[in-house]
This record gives C-alpha cells, structure tokens and sequence, in this order.
C-alpha cells in the first residue's frame, strides 16, 4: 500500500543534490549514466519507501538508460523527485511516465549543457585564471577551481529546486491531462533530437566504385605545370575553388550514388536495425560488439 503524506526535506533533496555529483562516476555503454542517477536517487527513494520490495522496484526503474550533460541533469533529477513523491502518496503516476519525462527532458537539455558551461563559462574563468598565474599570481588556479564550483554547485542545486517545484505543480493535475501532455510532448521532442542527431553521429561509407571517367584536359588540376612553392599552392586552390577536380579521373562509389538518393540512408537504416533488435530484448552489448565485427569484416572484404 502506498505511503500517505510523506514529502521530501531539504536535507533530503541535499542529499540527493550532492549524490548527483558522481554521476558519471559509473558511466558505462549500454545505459551510459544509469548508475549515478540511480545512486543520487538512493536518499529519496530510501524516504519515500518502505518496504525493501517498494524500494527495489524504485532502484530498477532508475536503472533505466539516462544521459545528458551532468550538470543539466539537475532540473531533471527535480522533477523525478517531484513525480516519485506524488507516486508515494498514491498519485497514479506509473513507470512509464516517469521513464518518459526524462527522456523527454534529457535530450534538449544536453545540447545546452556543453555550449554553456564547456565553451563559455569555463573558458572565460580559464583565461581569468591564467592571466593572474601568467603573471606569478598563486591566486589565478585558486579563483579558477573556486569560481568553476560554485558556479556549477549552485546552478545544479538552483536548478534541481526549480525542477522539484515545477514537478509538483505537474503533478497537481494528476486528474487532468496536464501529466500525460506534458509526458507526451517530452517524448516527441526527444525522439525528435535523437532522430536528427541519426545524420551526424551514424556515419556509413560504402568503398565499391560504379563507374570511373577519365576527364578532358581542363577539367582537372594540371599538377605537373603548376609553379614551385607558394606560388603553385596557391594556383591550385584558385582552380580547385573555379569547380577543377584534383584529379584527371572522376570515380563514382556506391556512396556517392546512396547519397544523391537520400544523404544518410545507410546510417538510418542501420540505426532502425538497431531499434529493431533493442526492441527484441538484444543487449546493447551485444550490438555494439556486432557492428565492431561487421565494420571489420566488411572494411577487409573491400565493402567499406
């Protein structure tokens, strides 16, 4: 039976706050941050719990894959605080909806993470930093390490308060549709930035050629005639940049005929082969190791 009128203290969602640390201290390749967010979420789960059985169904479901920027994950620890509350108190909030919002949350909120905080705030505290120790000032590594953490401690802390509040308000329309759009939207917007991430981090390159032309004098660089030194290197990006080709015979590979196609079509396919054998109950493991062993063997037959 579900637990009544049980909240989460200060101390608790402290708690979980500097747990949330170590969130990538188990990083691994099948459910990538899984382990650290399962082990932040220990004091909440602990509080909000019971019984050993309630308490291990907790932990499995946050075993569950999960990764984003590790400092972005605040404001979604918070509102997994907030729907495991009201799930306690007997809201009928169900794994899947929980599973969904932090799916939903965690892809567009990584993409913010490393522009933030990788590319702007620590750069700027960098060269902060290493001016004053350019200069033999022991205080540049010392303004370093402590601006960079309390910047960071108090924005996941902030952040995880904002998203354990807002989660409340979520879930006071339990009887609505609120959750369920809300859990709806999140899903399709993260499937939309996994799909569109397929193009750019799926890279296929098929090696076969169709065909092989060779091209009438003028239509390629003349390596032989250009000038020694500066002067030839830069003559041939001149004539490389009027449309010549580098070489005097223009070869066509099955790629090149995949990509005029669709650009990307082989990665997508592989990667709803992927989803296919996922939803089969294959371990990622077992994937990844498989996609290792048909890379190789296909790049020694000549294929790729």
């Amino acid at each position: 039976m579900a637990n009544q009128d049980i909240k989460l203290s200060k101390k608790d969602r402290l708690s979980v706050w500097w747990r949330s640390t170590f969130l990538q201290g188990s990083w691994n390749y099948e459910r990538m941050q899984n382990g650290g967010w399962a082990y932040a979420m220990i004091p909440a789960i602990k509080k909000l719990y019971k019984t050993k059985e309630d308490r291990a169904e907790a932990l499995k479901r946050h075993l569950e894959f999960f990764n984003t920027h590790p400092y972005v994950a605040s404001p979604v620890l918070g509102v997994t605080l907030a729907l495991e509350e009201e799930r306690a108190n007997g809201a009928s909030v169900d794994d899947v909806t929980i599973q969904g919002v932090k799916v939903g949350m965690m892809g567009p909120l990584a993409g913010i993470g490393d522009p933030v905080f990788w590319f702007t705030v620590r750069p700027i505290l960098g060269a902060l930093g290493a001016s004053l120790a350019m200069t033999g000032n022991i205080l540049g590594p010392i303004i370093f390490f402590l601006a960079w953490n309390a910047i960071r401690m108090a924005f996941t802390w902030y952040t995880q308060e904002f998203g354990y509040k807002a989660g409340s308000r979520i879930s006071d329309d339990l009887s609505g549709s609120m959750l369920q759009d809300i859990t709806k939207g999140a899903s399709i917007l993260g499937m939309f930035i996994l799909g569109s991430l397929v193009n750019r981090w799926v890279s296929v390159n098929f090696a076969p050629k169709v065909s092989e032309v060779a091209l009438a004098k003028g239509a390629y660089i003349d390596w032989a005639s250009l000038p020694a030194g500066a002067e030839g290197i830069k003559s041939a990006l001149q004539q490389q940049a009027a449309g010549l080709s580098l070489t005097p015979t223009k070869v066509t590979t099955l790629q090149n005929n995949l990509d005029s196609l669709i650009p990307g079509l082989a990665g997508l396919i592989i990667t709803f082969i992927c989803m296919w054998l996922l939803k089969k109950k294959v371990s990622p493991i077992v994937i990844i190791l498989g996609l290792f062993a048909l890379g190789i063997v296909f790049h020694l037959i000549g294929l790729m």
